[in-house]
């Protein structure tokens, strides 16, 4: 019987498309906007709690940008101390983890967001927690302030499986409340990992002739552990 050859360090990137909405879909559909430049609010601030979804966010976000040929920057705040003068001229800028700014790499993002508001360009911001609980800079704090400020809204266990089960749905099968109940208590609870495994599932599924059940996860993830 051939074997499939499971590889969970794959990485799954960030889009829009692959972001389970929950209860986001105002901000997506405003992010969606952003990236194509069809908006007139080109400032935006996310906050949510750690495993909300916020970085995927921002690099879904970049990505869609991308898409479009336009330039884009994602800058975490480890290499935010001193913003490259490239950032000035790319179309859409996303910045990581605003909480961890030092103060020097606080002052380049407080003179990038005024460069910026002098071109067609438009800056994505995220943080853990909304701008008035930040301990930055008041200047800072202000402009990210002045723009959309959204909380996103980390997905409950009904919503996990609801999307793990749509998932499933647009691969051609159907995945079991059983399993979906499984994954979410047996895996880490991060929505791309979850869905990442959800399409290792349907490999194998293939691969093997069988129905996706919670023996074959436990096949799987036992496989898994036993590589790594």
């Amino acid at each position: 019987m051939k074997q499939l050859a499971l590889d969970f360090s794959v990485v799954v990137e960030p889009t829009l498309d692959n972001f389970a909405v929950g209860r986001n879909a105002e901000l997506v559909q405003h992010l969606r906007a952003l990236a194509l430049a069809r908006t007139k609010e080109r400032f935006v601030y996310l906050w949510g709690a750690s495993g909300s979804g916020r970085t995927h966010l921002v690099k879904g976000t970049l990505a869609a940008c991308a898409a479009t040929g336009s330039s884009v920057a994602y800058v975490s705040h480890e290499t935010a101390a001193s913003l490259p003068p490239a950032l000035d001229e790319a179309a859409l800028v996303g910045v990581d983890d605003v909480q961890h700014l030092s103060q020097t790499a606080q002052v380049a993002l407080f003179n990038l967001y005024n460069t910026l508001l002098d071109r067609p360009a438009a800056l994505i911001v995220a943080g853990h927690a909304p701008p008035s609980r930040l301990d930055l800079r008041a200047d800072l704090v202000t402009r990210l302030a002045a723009g959309l400020v959204y909380e996103v809204h980390a997905l409950n266990d009904s919503e996990k499986a609801q999307a793990l089960a749509e998932h499933a749905a647009l691969r051609g099968f159907s995945l079991a409340p059983e399993v979906a109940d499984y994954l979410l208590t047996h895996v880490r609870r991060d929505m791309t990992v979850l869905l990442a495994l959800v399409d290792t599932l349907d490999r194998h599924s293939l691969e093997q002739q069988r129905p996706v059940t919670v023996p074959m996860v436990r096949a799987v993830l036992a496989r898994q552990q036993d590589a790594q």
